[in-house]
């Protein structure tokens, strides 16, 4: 019986496969995918298309608002499958959340924070996810989520100084030690406000515990925060979907197949 995983983000929908819940170590996904939310209407014949069988259950998070969460819904309808949207919890999996409020806590970063638990238990963890937005989230060894913070992304930092600066559209640059074009200039400069941050947070988190703190790097812009990190990190491209696994196995999630919607 296969489950199907859901990381239902700002820009982008990203799905996995996989044949068994485990909690400990992330299975091998039988298929899996990225779309834009433009493309979200092409999920179910994707998802058929990749598959031999059709998943049975999904388990899944999202940030993306209601009209993008219920057009997933309509496309699962078709595959005969109802997803489990996973929300902040007070504690879930081994790790308490710090959040004044902690159903405010993005659901996408609670299972992030699930999946640093599952790699490194008694161990504090800095998760630095790239995306849309930028967060960076401290875990305490005893599971306990202590707070976080959150920067704008690389093409948030560009979209807003193309908005505040007169005539400054330039194309993607690349990190240079000391950028010499202002293509580059960008993309340094939003590379290195991230990593100052993400150092500021090592450190804290780091004399607060009175131990190194794991580093976990995760993301779809990860790779352009790699070389200008200066922290010793492991690249995980797929923490939210590890996260996700840990709460199904929690939760026994295998849910009785649907009857697919008629046409």
């Amino acid at each position: 019986m296969s489950l199907l995983l859901l990381d239902l983000g700002n820009t982008r929908l990203k799905w996995w496969v996989c044949d068994r819940v485990d909690p400990v170590a992330m299975p091998a996904a039988s298929a899996h995918g990225a779309m834009p939310l433009e493309a979200i209407e092409t999920l179910a014949e994707t998802v058929r298309a990749r598959v031999d069988a059709v998943p049975r259950a999904a388990i899944g998070c999202a940030v993306a608002g209601a009209v993008a969460t219920m057009r997933v819904e309509e496309q699962l309808a078709l595959l005969g499958v109802r997803c489990h949207w996973t929300h902040s919890a007070p504690q879930q999996c081994g790790v308490r959340n710090g959040y004044t409020t902690p159903s405010m806590l993005g659901a996408d970063r609670w299972a992030a924070l699930i999946g640093a638990r599952l790699r490194h238990p008694g161990r504090a963890v800095l998760i630095i996810s790239v995306g849309t937005a930028v967060t960076i989230d401290c875990l305490a060894g005893d599971g306990r989520f202590l707070g976080g913070v959150i920067l704008p992304g690389f093409g948030l930092m560009l979209r807003a100084l193309e908005m505040g600066t007169a005539g400054l559209k330039v194309p993607e640059g690349e990190l240079r030690e000391f950028p010499n074009n202002t293509s580059d200039g960008l993309m340094t400069g939003g590379a290195l406000a991230i990593a100052g941050a993400a150092r500021q947070m090592h450190e804290r988190l780091a004399r607060l515990q009175r131990q190194t703190p794991a580093v976990l790097l995760t993301g779809g812009a990860a790779p352009k925060l790699e070389v200008a990190l200066g922290l010793r990190h492991d690249s995980v491209e797929h923490l939210v979907f590890e996260g996700l696994l840990g709460i199904a196995a929690e939760l026994g999630l295998m849910p009785p197949r649907l009857e697919p919607a008629r046409a």
